[in-house]
């Protein structure tokens, strides 16, 4: 594993197993197969509706709760301050835990103009203790540029949808100036085209990798943390063994020109409804 420093001194493996959409009762199985792969970063949220059976898996594997870094995120609907810390505190529940590392805003929602308030009670949460370190998700330049001028922390980490398709380079350039982590969320387009790329099939065959791994390690030599997801065991350990291997800067370069601001899921701009 590498691990990367947030912006606060915490430590945070740079690849982690993401649990979108995976239902309640596939979702226990799947963790377990995780941790026991060697994943100690774990990426959950409200919305998934799935953090009873992460919480139950990292109970269950008996690994010490201070190994494990454990995400999650404020949905939309629960924005505000006092309705922040009523969902932090269900989040809580239902994991069974007494902190996360990591608690996020999953939206900014703009037009609901309840970010603030929402980072504001993230703010309270940190200084408490319950959360080890706070951030955002899927936030553009306006947002963050908002929460640096009007909060009082800096967000450790930005989660948003970014792999070779859409590499996000602006927000990735003023994360970097402003000690703010990117996270990426689809890191392999959900399995769609980036995998068939010739470009990355080619440099895959170089190294006697895959181009999922190919594409991991990319992310990983930009110093961006991310979160795979898979249920399929051969697949989960699969996007854990890319650390023996380095893409060349020609290779870097090469996968860095594939972008065509080509996204999966929603544009931040466009999320009006909570």
């Amino acid at each position: 594993m590498e691990f990367i420093t947030l912006n606060n001194g915490l430590v945070m493996p740079q690849l982690g197993y993401g649990v979108f959409k995976v239902p309640e009762q596939e979702v226990y199985e799947a963790v377990r197969e995780a941790l026991q792969a060697g994943y100690r970063s774990i990426d959950t949220a409200m919305i998934y509706e799935n953090e009873a059976g992460v919480g139950r898996a990292l109970r269950d594997s008996g690994i010490p709760r201070e190994d494990i870094f454990l995400t999650t995120k404020v949905w939309n609907k629960d924005q505000g301050y006092d309705q922040t810390l009523a969902a932090f505190q269900t989040s809580l529940d239902k994991l069974g835990v007494d902190y996360v590392d990591l608690y996020l805003i999953h939206w900014p929602m703009p037009d609901e103009d309840l970010y603030m308030d929402t980072w504001r009670a993230l703010e309270h949460l940190y200084a408490e203790g319950k959360t080890k370190a706070i951030g955002v998700s899927n936030f553009h330049v306006p947002h963050l540029k908002r929460i640096l001028e009007e909060g009082t922390v800096v967000p450790a980490v930005n989660q948003i949808e970014l792999h070779p398709f859409l590499s996000q380079e602006a927000i990735r350039s003023f994360c970097r100036e402003h000690g703010i982590f990117v996270e990426a969320w689809s890191p392999l387009m959900k399995g769609r085209d980036a995998l068939t790329e010739p470009v990355i099939v080619d440099i895959a065959a170089r190294h006697d990798k895959t181009p999922a791994q190919v594409i991991l390690r990319w992310h990983l030599q930009h110093e961006i943390i991310a979160i795979p997801k898979s249920v399929t065991p051969s697949r989960i350990r699969e996007n854990l063994d890319v650390f023996d291997f380095v893409l060349s800067a020609d290779e870097m370069n090469h996968i860095d020109q594939l972008n065509r601001n080509e996204r999966t899921g929603s544009n931040p701009d466009d999320m009006h409804k909570k």
